[in-house]
C-alpha cells in the first residue's frame, strides 16, 4: 500500500506564538493542572527533613501545652472551679431544684440557700462546678456570662419561653457564645406519648441561637443528670477571644475599709482568669469606672490537719513607681494654641463689599453695533456666547422659520468688502448698555412667584415621600440668605477623591481625645505584653484597689454576680470609637442619628447618642457619607467619644424601655477602630425646577431667591436627576433665577440639584449607665482630668 511522504520542497510553517492568551487557551493547554507557585525564601536556609519534623513536632506540643494549661486551671484541689450560671428562660422554670439534682447524683446534700453561688465538689471527676442561680434580671444575666465557661439553661415542657427569655438568648449571642447544656423541666406532666415531640420542639428551638447543640439534657434521673456533670466535668470550656485578652474574676467576697466620708480601700476575693492579673494596670468596676490597684495579694486555701482552713497571705506583685497607668481620661485643651480657620465678621463684610462692586461693574456693558444703531435696537441683537439660548416659545418659530431660512439668506444684500473681510471698524460703534437690574421683561412680580413656588413645593410634597425618595434634599429658606443658612457647606466635585482637610475646623472636643499613631501596631504590642505576669490564671488572689466609691461595696450582692475586669495599657484613654453595627430586623420603628442609645461594649455599659454613617471603602480622601437614619439591610458605621478598646469586642446598642429588664435591641456589631481622621459628611441637596429650556441651556428658579446667593455659589457643580452635569453661568433677574449649562439636552421633567457637604461630629455625652442595678442611679461622666502626655 502506498503512503504519501512529503518531499524536501514541503513547506512547513511555524506555530503562531501568542504573547497574550486567552483563558481558554491555557485551560485547554494545562488539561486541568495547576502549577505549584513557588515560596520565596530570601534570606532563608532551607531546611532539611529533618529539621522539617522537629519543627512540626515543635508546634504540635506548643498546642498540646495551651490545652493541658486550659485544663490544669480547673483540675486539682487547689484548680479554679468552672463558673456555670443557670438561667430560667421560662417563668416557671426552677433553678433550686436543677441544683438539688445535680447534688443528688453525686450523693451529696444540697445547699441549704441555694439562690446563693455554690461550688459543687465532683470528687468522681476531680473537678469543681461554681452553679450560680441568676435572677430575671437583664444586666446580672449579661454580666454572669461575661465571664461564664458554661451555663445550663432551663427550659419547661408546659410554659413557652417568653419574651425576656428571648432577649438573654439574643444578648448572649451577640456578646459572646459559650458552652450551653439545654435542661427541660416538667417533663413528667406532659403525656408519655407526647415526649419526643415536645423534645424535638424544644431542640428545634434552641437550634435557631445555638445551631451546633444536637442534644437536650434532663435532671429528672440521676442517669440524665450524670450525662450533664459529665458533660461539664470533661469538655474544655469555649475560648471567648475579647474576653481572654484581658484578666478577670468573678468576686467571691468583697471587704471594704472607708479612707474619707466618700472613697475607700476594696478588696475583692476571688479566682484569676484569662491573662495575668497586672497591678500596674487599672480595673474596671462594672457601673463605676475604671480604678488603681494598691497591690495584689494572694488568698490560696490551705489545709491542715483538722481540715480547718485558713488563708494564706502573701504579696504577688505591687505596682512600679513611674509605670502604673494613671487615671487621666482626656486631654485638657489648650486654647491659646486654636487655629483660626472660620472667617471673622469684617472679613464676611469684606466679602459683601466685593460682590457688591462687581455687581455694580456688571450693571453697564459695552456692545459693538453698527453705526445709528438705537440702544432699544441693541437690546434685541444676540451676542455669540448667548446664540444657543432661546425659550420654549422661540422653539416653535425657529422651527416655522426653517423653511424660509434660504430664500431670506439669498435676499440678504451684504455691503462691499464683506466677503473679503474688509469691513471698516468706521461703520461701528460701541454704545452703552443698561442692565436693568438684570431684571428678564417677562419675569413675574413677588405675589405670583410666591403663589406659584407655594404651589410647587405642594405639587413635591403629594408625589414623592421626602424621607424615602430624597432624603437629603431640603428647601431653601426665603427669609434669609443662603449663603449665611449654608455658610458651613461646601462643594464637592467629587466624594470619593476631592481633597480634604481632616484637621480643619476642628471641635473643642477633639482636643481632649488622644490620637494613635499607628492603632494596629499598637494592639499588637500592647496584646503581647498582656500576656506577661506575675499573678497566673487559675490561682485565688485579692485584689486591692484604691479610692473607690462606697457606692460600689454597696452594690455588691452574694446573689448577684460582681465581676472585675483588668484593662490593657491605654484602654483607660478616651478617643472617637467606630463602630460596625447592623440593625436588627425585629426593629422596626426609625432610628435617628443621635438618638440616646445603651452601649454595651465588652465589659463596659455607656449612655451614648452615636451618629450613623455608610460603611464604604475607603476613598482617597476618607469621606463617608453621614445617615440622618440607621439603614435597614445593610452595616453602617457608629461614631461615639469613648475609652479606647483592642480587639474585636463585640457591641449592641439598646433602647432603654419602661421595663429595665426588657430593654429594646436595636443593632449589634464589633468594634472597629479609633481612626480620629475619618470624615463624616453630611450632605444636602438644594433643589431647583427648570422655567425655560433650550437645548443644553436652561433658567432654573426656586433653587435660590436672590442674585447674591446665585453668586456665591457659582463655582458649585450641578447635577439633575436623571444624570445632567452642568454649572451656573450668571443671574438673571432678581428673584433668584438664573442661567445654567449641561453637558446634554434637559428635560422639563428634570430636577436640577446643588449639593454640599459638611463635616459632623458625634456630641461628648458618653456617661456610665448604672440603670437596674442601684436605686435610684444616676449617670456618672467620665473622668475629667487634664493630660500633659500624648500617647504615643
Amino acid at each position: 500500500m502506498h503512503r504519501h511522504r512529503a518531499g524536501s520542497m514541503h513547506q512547513s510553517n511555524k506555530p503562531f506564538k501568542s504573547r497574550h492568551a486567552s483563558k481558554g487557551t491555557l485551560k485547554e493547554k494545562s488539561k486541568g493542572k495547576v502549577n505549584r507557585a513557588p515560596i520565596k525564601q530570601s534570606g532563608l536556609k532551607t531546611q532539611s527533613k529533618t529539621d522539617r519534623r522537629h519543627a512540626a513536632k515543635m508546634l504540635q506540643q506548643k498546642k498540646r501545652d495551651e490545652v493541658t494549661r486550659m485544663h490544669r486551671i480547673f483540675e486539682g484541689r487547689t484548680g479554679a472551679p468552672k463558673i456555670v450560671p443557670i438561667l430560667n428562660l421560662c417563668p416557671d422554670s426552677d433553678s433550686d431544684r436543677a441544683i438539688a439534682g445535680l447534688y443528688q447524683t453525686l450523693d451529696l446534700t444540697p445547699p441549704a440557700d441555694p439562690s446563693v453561688p455554690n461550688v459543687l465538689h465532683a470528687e468522681r471527676f476531680k473537678q469543681k462546678l461554681q452553679l450560680f442561680p441568676l435572677r430575671r434580671n437583664f444586666l446580672d444575666v449579661m454580666d454572669a456570662f461575661k465571664v461564664a465557661d458554661y451555663a445550663i439553661l432551663l427550659l419547661s415542657a408546659d410554659v413557652e419561653v417568653d419574651s425576656f427569655g428571648i432577649n438573654c438568648l439574643l444578648g448572649i449571642l451577640n456578646q459572646g457564645l459559650v458552652n450551653v447544656v439545654p435542661v427541660v423541666q416538667h417533663l413528667s406532666n406532659v403525656p408519655a406519648k407526647n415526649h419526643v415531640s415536645v423534645k424535638k420542639s424544644l431542640l428545634a428551638f434552641v437550634q435557631q441561637f445555638f445551631p451546633e447543640q444536637q442534644h437536650l439534657y434532663s435532671l429528672d434521673t440521676p442517669s440524665d443528670a450524670m450525662n450533664v456533670l459529665r458533660f461539664l466535668t470533661s469538655q474544655r470550656p469555649k475560648p471567648l477571644v475579647w474576653r481572654d485578652l484581658r484578666p478577670y474574676m468573678l468576686a467571691d467576697e468583697v471587704t471594704f475599709e472607708p479612707e474619707n466620708e466618700e472613697t475607700g480601700l476594696l478588696k475583692v476575693t476571688g479566682y484569676a482568669r484569662g491573662n495575668p492579673f497586672n497591678a500596674n494596670r487599672l480595673v474596671h468596676l462594672q457601673n463605676y469606672g475604671d480604678f488603681q490597684i494598691q497591690q495584689i495579694t494572694s488568698a490560696d486555701l490551705g489545709h491542715d490537719s483538722n481540715n480547718a482552713m485558713e488563708q494564706d497571705t502573701q504579696v504577688l506583685d505591687t505596682p512600679l513607681p513611674g509605670e502604673q497607668d494613671d487615671l487621666i481620661a482626656e486631654n485638657e485643651p489648650d486654647f491659646m494654641e486654636n487655629e483660626q480657620t472660620w472667617p471673622t465678621e469684617e472679613e464676611l463684610a469684606e466679602a459683601d463689599e466685593r460682590v457688591r462692586r462687581m455687581q455694580q461693574d456688571q450693571a453697564s456693558t459695552k456692545k459693538r453695533v453698527p453705526k445709528g444703531t438705537s440702544a432699544y435696537q441693541a437690546a434685541w441683537i444676540v451676542d455669540e456666547e448667548d446664540d444657543d439660548f432661546y425659550s420654549d416659545e422661540d422653539e416653535d418659530e425657529d422651527q416655522a422659520m426653517t423653511v424660509d431660512q434660504e430664500d431670506y439668506e439669498d435676499d440678504i444684500i451684504e455691503p462691499a468688502g464683506a466677503m473679503n473681510g474688509d469691513v471698516g471698524d468706521e461703520e461701528y460703534e460701541e454704545i452703552e448698555m443698561e442692565k436693568a437690574d438684570n431684571q428678564e421683561e417677562d419675569e413675574l412680580d413677588l405675589e405670583e412667584e410666591q403663589r406659584q413656588y407655594e404651589e410647587y413645593l405642594k405639587n413635591r410634597k403629594e408625589e414623592f415621600d421626602g424621607h424615602n425618595e430624597f432624603p437629603d434634599e431640603i428647601d431653601t429658606p426665603m427669609h434669609m440668605q443662603a449663603r449665611q443658612r449654608f455658610a458651613r457647606y461646601r462643594g464637592l466635585q467629587s466624594f470619593r477623591t476631592s481633597p480634604w482637610d481632616p484637621y480643619e475646623n476642628l471641635p473643642v472636643d477633639y482636643s481632649r481625645i488622644f490620637q494613635f499613631e499607628n492603632f494596629t501596631r499598637t494592639k499588637s504590642r500592647i496584646v503581647s505584653q498582656a500576656v506577661v505576669g506575675k499573678v497566673k490564671p487559675g490561682r485565688r488572689i485579692t485584689l486591692w484597689i484604691q479610692h473607690v466609691p462606697k457606692g460600689a461595696y454597696d452594690m455588691f450582692d452574694a446573689r448577684r454576680p460582681y465581676v472585675v475586669f483588668g484593662l490593657l495599657q491605654y484602654e483607660h484613654k478616651t478617643s472617637l470609637l467606630n463602630l460596625q453595627i447592623t440593625r436588627d430586623n425585629a426593629y422596626e420603628e426609625p432610628v435617628r442619628s443621635k438618638d440616646p442609645m445603651i452601649l454595651h461594649l465588652g465589659y463596659r455599659r455607656y449612655r451614648v447618642q452615636p451618629i450613623y454613617s455608610q460603611n464604604s471603602n475607603k476613598g482617597s480622601n476618607n469621606v463617608h457619607k453621614f445617615d440622618r437614619f440607621l439603614p435597614m439591610g445593610r452595616s453602617s458605621i457608629a461614631t461615639v467619644y469613648g475609652p479606647v478598646v483592642f480587639g474585636k469586642v463585640p457591641c449592641m446598642l439598646y433602647k432603654e424601655s419602661n421595663d429595665i429588664n426588657e430593654p429594646i435591641l436595636v443593632s449589634t456589631g464589633t468594634f472597629v477602630n479609633t481612626d480620629v481622621k475619618r470624615i463624616v459628611a453630611k450632605r444636602i441637596i438644594l433643589s431647583g425646577h427648570p422655567y425655560r429650556i433650550h437645548k443644553r441651556s436652561a433658567v432654573i428658579r426656586y433653587m435660590f431667591f436672590n442674585s447674591e446667593d446665585i453668586e456665591w455659589f457659582k463655582p458649585v457643580q450641578l447635577t439633575t436627576k436623571y444624570g445632567r452635569v452642568g454649572h451656573i453661568r450668571d443671574s438673571v433677574g432678581t428673584h433668584g433665577y438664573m442661567r445654567c449649562t449641561f453637558d446634554g439636552p434637559m428635560t422639563q421633567q428634570d430636577t436640577v440639584m446643588l449639593s454640599l457637604y459638611k463635616r459632623v461630629f458625634p456630641k461628648w455625652n458618653t456617661e456610665l449607665y448604672q440603670g437596674g442595678l442601684i436605686k435610684d442611679a444616676q449617670p456618672v461622666p467620665l473622668v475629667n482630668k487634664p493630660m500633659d502626655m500624648d500617647v504615643e
